[in-house]
């Protein structure tokens, strides 16, 4: 069943190495451009986010780095990288959750976490920590990339941040440790989190989505990781 279900996988990879959700080769970006274009979401073009998340699932599942299709998918994921280091985020907001979905693939599929390219992703995500310690981007960003990182904290994004950077070996490092203080900080009474901010992306730019498990599920994810890496390391 897994074989099955993996196969069907690498039959939606793109030409160009990377995955859509919904289609492969879907890349034709003059049809956004048509006037009753469906706020430019005609197309289901390969995305970082998506193309780190099959990584992650062929590392989980063993294949060998010199596998065709890993290659092929390592190769996107360097080209689609933004030049501080960030990829952008297809499914949620935004560079930040491009980020994590990337370096958690890199990981679980066994690349060298001191390469460069990687040092550049965790270094920009250290350098858009807020003050209070989490993280957060505004929904402005697809507008505008230079807002990249930039918005008031939550904590669906300060998870992602500190799952991104757990992935890339920095459990011991102060921004994890700040960025764990703080979801201690905001949780509440009931053991769950506020969370007014849109995180999820519809359509970038117009449609955006409040999945309100986000606010719950992605803090209790990077801090049960965060213990169990403390734990390793003794």
């Amino acid at each position: 069943a897994i074989r099955r279900g993996m196969n069907w996988c690498f039959g939606m990879q793109s030409k160009n190495g990377g995955w859509g959700a919904f289609d492969k080769d879907n890349t034709k970006h003059i049809l956004n451009k048509i006037p009753f274009a469906d706020l430019e979401a005609l197309i289901d073009p390969p995305t970082a986010d998506l193309t780190g998340r099959m990584l992650e699932v062929m590392g989980t599942f063993g294949y060998p780095k010199d596998d065709p299709v890993a290659v092929r998918a390592l190769q996107f994921i360097k080209d689609t990288q933004e030049p501080e280091g960030p990829w952008w985020g297809r499914w949620g907001v935004n560079y930040i959750y491009g980020t994590w979905s990337v370096l958690c693939g890199l990981a679980a599929f066994g690349e060298d976490l001191n390469q460069p390219y990687i040092r550049r992703a965790v270094n920009w995500l250290k350098s858009r920590q807020n003050m209070d310690g989490g993280w957060g981007e505004t929904c402005a960003s697809y507008d505008d990339p230079a807002l990249a990182g930039i918005g008031e904290s939550t904590a669906s994004q300060t998870g992602w941040a500190l799952l991104a950077l757990l992935a890339a070996g920095e459990v011991d490092s102060p921004a994890v440790a700040r960025g764990v203080q703080y979801l201690i900080d905001t949780q509440k009474a009931d053991g769950t989190w506020d969370e007014q901010q849109f995180t999820g992306t519809g359509f970038p730019k117009y449609f955006m989505i409040k999945y309100h498990i986000y606010r719950n599920c992605f803090p209790l994810m990077a801090l049960g990781r965060y213990r169990a890496q403390r734990r390793l390391k003794g």
